[in-house]
């Protein structure tokens, strides 16, 4: 780390828990009032469509009283949707009604589930109506003031926050996390890629020699437009390789090494399995947890305190408190404004009604609060579309997909340009296609490797066939388009055997070709993504004022700053982002608060 760094122990992380995803898992519900169930009472299921696949309950009822529910399957995000089959079956009960509030940050998920008990009220023949009197948590609450006192409160528990909060807590910090979602983990949870890191053991192992600090930086600063700010991209390289070896050291190794869009080398780091690179916000939380952090859930941060210039805790609420939180330092680590429409708007009227990958808690409240108090932003108009994105459900399609070979092709069945360019290049390039959308192909080869293609093909995102040509009927299209597909793959597979792409000039994800069947695609368009503006910071990850001073006991990290990225993020950067910057201000902060 750059100065104020301190002496860390490594801690061997033996944690209790691991993220269990593409499973089918059952939850039950218990009856607050532990009612006996009546004679006469039914049992019968029902299912609905969720985020990620059918949500299947079983409920038991009669004409006046639910029982239990039971969420029989699930196929929910792991901390996101897997939180509401766990938590709403008992607040149902409670209720004794499924129209009862949702939780935040998985509204597809809540509304999934309350459906499906309808269906099962249904087929057991009750009348489903008696049960919708809606359940509203809109009764004034008489809240009590609370008092607090930390070393360290960090705002957000994303991948930054909990990456800064497991930090402070290793240097011996007392450390206070608020988070005003339901569930840790922010847009991290959601992170389908991979980490981006230069000169690792990993990178050597597998002789990969080309993908040094110095290439790093500036595949990054190429790939931001030269806007971005070069001290933090280079801290951000140069700290890349250490911030890989102290994830491991808490047990969230990323020893797969591969190439990602805009980057000339391979650079991106991945789990061992095939698994989405959001698995390290539960590692993350136990390695926090297990160090004593204190994470505060539904509990919105609200105000920074400061005394004579200086950060000095925050004010805070959840339903029943208000929180005042005395702390040496504050950490700003509450992420993008990608769900806030408004404030898009703003800098791009054309972003109002898009679609976005962001969780709904990204809405830019870091920002706003540090603004309050004289902080500086950079970058702010910069906002990334992300060039494969389900439109139905705003989900994300990997870029791992194309950098294990996958390629894009639009509605005539000819590609249209290099699929591992620069997120913005290849999103501006769909959007002049015919219908502004493409699909993305990929071959059985990348699904054996990569988890996140089985859940797409499990969650029906995805058209197959044996062949190429049954594969252009599969997605629609006709005509002369069948037989530019048919080519497209064969001239595709044949720039792969010649380490070539004469068409479009792609240098990388060119490992392997697709030709082993079956054959998938999926529909995708643009979609709101990252927004590369926020908080202006130092190296030190200090927060500066609009004077350019630093403010003192104020550090920010993630997504919630700005310059790092520039005019465009490369995908993986992200990860490498929020690791090192978190490290850097739980670090520091750690030590102001030592002082």
């Amino acid at each position: 780390m750059k100065k104020n760094k301190m002496l860390y122990r490594i801690v061997a992380a033996v944690l209790a828990c691991a993220v269990v995803a593409l499973a089918l898992v059952t939850y039950q519900s218990r009856s607050s009032s532990n009612a006996p169930v009546a004679e006469g009472a039914v049992t019968a299921t029902g299912s609905a469509k969720g985020m990620e696949g059918d949500v299947v309950v079983e409920v038991t009822a009669d004409a006046t009283t639910i029982y239990s529910i039971t969420v029989k399957e699930q196929n929910e995000t792991q901390g996101i949707g897997s939180v509401v089959c766990e938590q709403l079956p008992d607040t149902m009960v409670a209720a004794n009604s499924y129209n009862v509030d949702g939780i935040a940050g998985a509204t597809v998920t809540s509304d999934a589930l309350k459906e499906a008990v309808k269906a099962a009220l249904t087929s057991a023949g009750l009348d489903a109506s008696a049960f919708a009197v809606a359940q509203t948590s809109d009764a004034a609450v008489e809240k009590t003031a609370e008092s607090l006192d930390c070393d360290v409160v960090i705002v957000g528990a994303g991948g930054a926050g909990l990456t800064a909060a497991a930090q402070a807590a290793e240097n011996g910090a007392k450390v206070i996390v608020v988070e005003k979602m339901p569930i840790v983990g922010g847009n991290s949870l959601k992170a389908t890629g991979g980490m981006n890191a230069a000169d690792t053991k990993y990178q050597e192992a597998l002789g990969i020699t080309d993908s040094g600090v110095d290439e790093f930086i500036e595949d990054t600063m190429n790939g931001g437009h030269q806007i971005n700010d070069r001290s933090l991209v280079t801290v951000m390289a140069e700290e890349s390789s250490d911030a890989v070896d102290w994830l491991d050291a808490i047990g969230a190794p990323l020893p797969k090494v591969a190439a990602t869009g805009g980057t000339t080398h391979k650079y991106l780091h991945e789990p061992e399995d095939g698994s989405a690179v959001g698995y390290l916000v539960e590692k993350l939380n136990a390695q926090a947890e297990k160090l004593g952090v204190q994470i505060m859930l539904n509990t919105e941060a609200t105000e920074i305190l400061t005394e004579n210039g200086a950060a000095v805790g925050i004010k805070a609420e959840s339903k029943e408190h208000n929180y005042t939180i005395h702390a040496k330092s504050v950490i700003l680590a509450t992420g993008g404004f990608g769900a806030n429409f408004d404030l898009m708007a703003s800098f791009n009227p054309a972003l109002a009604n898009a679609v976005t990958t962001n969780h709904a808690g990204a809405t830019g409240d870091g920002i706003l609060m540090a603004e309050a108090i004289g902080a500086d932003t950079v970058d702010m108009d910069q906002i990334q579309l992300h060039p494969t994105v389900y439109q139905e459900t705003g989900l994300l399609v990997s870029e791992s997909v194309r950098s294990m070979g996958g390629i894009l092709v639009n509605a005539e069945g000819k590609r249209f340009c290099n699929d591992l360019a620069t997120r913005d290049a290849v999103s501006n390039a769909e959007l002049e296609q015919p219908g502004a959308y493409a699909y993305i192909i990929f071959d059985q080869r990348i699904v054996d490797d990569l988890k996140s293609c089985q859940k797409y093909i499990k969650n029906g995102l995805t058209v197959s066939a044996d062949n190429y040509e049954d594969l252009a009927k599969a997605m629609g299209l006709e005509g002369d388009a069948i037989q530019n597909f048919v080519d497209t793959m064969d001239t595709w597979n044949a720039a792969v055997a010649a380490g070539e792409d004469k068409e479009f000039g792609r240098s990388n994800g060119m490992d392997a070709d697709l030709s082993t069947a079956p054959y998938y695609a999926i529909k995708i368009a643009p979609g709101i993504h990252h927004t590369m503006g926020g908080l202006k910071i130092n190296t030190d990850a200090e927060v500066l004022d609009t004077q350019g001073n630093v403010i003192p006991g104020l550090y920010a990290a993630g997504e919630t700053t700005g310059g790092v990225h520039g005019g465009n993020r490369i995908g993986g950067n992200a990860v490498c982002d929020f690791v090192v910057f978190g490290r850097i201000a739980g670090n520091n902060a750690s030590a102001y608060a030592a002082n």
